[in-house]
């Protein structure tokens, strides 16, 4: 016995729940197919919102896809489906990320749709946090959410985390002295207070957090030296929670795992009342990107390096409508 294909609706609901996930500059690098008459939901890469300067190997595009493929999971279990879910399906295709065959008839995954209520909740908090610790169990948590999408997430010590916050120090220099990587960030990041009406993608103004003053935040400035009338100055904490997420290997497919894993991650930290933000900077540039990791861990390949703590939300980032990344066939 096979379940009935669900409606156009539904999966126009799914995916503006994907939507909603994060991505390397809000650039939201993808675009979804549905194949109505069999209950297929196909994820494609977007090739022309890539950043070739900033994520030269796709790794980032691969990664918020990967974000968006785990929202779609998790609503499709929120109404009661058990997708069955195949990733890179045709290597001739490499544009072609994922598919959810939504007419499975397995129990959903409840753990999974546990997590729909934080898809909309969840921003990037560019905001000072109270230098306040994570209880373990609440950090065992995250760490277990990552695990079951088949990735890693550790807390390093803070010799470590301070580690980290000179290579985004030292990542923030070399993309200064690269003009073509602040191109393509003015680019994709709106510096104006407030944001322009109509822009449905991109990192804008208000979202940027005030500027860093004293000692180093992992927090990207998307400013990149740009004038802002009337942006705040602020401390940041002194302390921070750096989460390192990562894989074995670091191939497309480990980028796809990569992805669900830190939405994963986000959201259940959501749920748990935490706010977040993310950063790739150091690992945008090979001569960083190696010295993140953490030398006594298991953890081969970092993907992604995480500030998790307590305090105010970040504002939403705009998104573009459904209609603009859905087909249906």
């Amino acid at each position: 016995m096979t379940a009935e294909p669900p409606d156009v609706n539904t999966v126009t609901a799914f995916v503006a729940d994907a939507t909603a996930a994060p991505s390397l500059h809000n650039a939201q690098p993808w675009t979804f197919r549905y194949l109505r008459d069999i209950g297929v939901l196909r994820l494609y890469a977007d090739r022309a919102r890539a950043l070739p300067r900033t994520d030269p190997e796709n790794r980032g595009l691969h990664i918020g896809c990967g974000a968006a493929l785990l929202n779609l999971r998790v609503a499709a279990a929120a109404a009661g489906r058990a997708p069955l879910v195949r990733l890179l399906p045709d290597p001739a295709y490499p544009e072609f990320l994922a598919e959810l065959h939504l007419c499975g008839t397995g129990p959903p995954d409840g753990a999974l749709a546990q997590l729909r209520p934080a898809i909309r909740r969840r921003h990037s908090s560019r905001l000072p946090f109270r230098d306040e610790e994570i209880p373990g169990a609440v950090r065992e948590g995250l760490s277990e959410a990552a695990r079951d999408e088949g990735a890693q997430l550790l807390f390093p010590g803070a010799w470590h985390v301070q580690s980290i916050l000179e290579l985004v120090r030292d990542a923030e220099e070399s993309e200064a002295r690269a003009p073509d990587v602040r191109e393509e960030t003015a680019r994709w990041t709106h510096a104006e207070l407030p944001h322009a009406a109509g822009v449905a993608d991109g990192i804008p103004g208000e979202a940027f957090g005030p500027r860093r003053r004293g000692a180093s935040a992992a927090v990207r400035d998307f400013a990149a030296g740009r004038a802002m009338p009337g942006r705040a100055w602020a401390r940041f904490e002194q302390s921070p929670t750096i989460a390192l997420l990562g894989t074995d290997r670091d191939e497309p497919v480990d980028w796809l795992v990569a992805g669900q894993a830190l939405e994963r991650v986000l959201l259940r930290a959501t749920a748990d009342g935490l706010v977040a933000s993310v950063t790739s900077q150091p690992l945008e540039w090979p001569e960083t990107r190696w010295v993140v990791r953490d030398p006594v861990s298991a953890m081969a390949h970092v993907q992604m390096v995480i500030r998790l703590g307590y305090g105010p939300e970040g504002p939403a980032s705009p998104r573009r409508p459904v209609a603009d990344v859905l087909d249906v066939l």
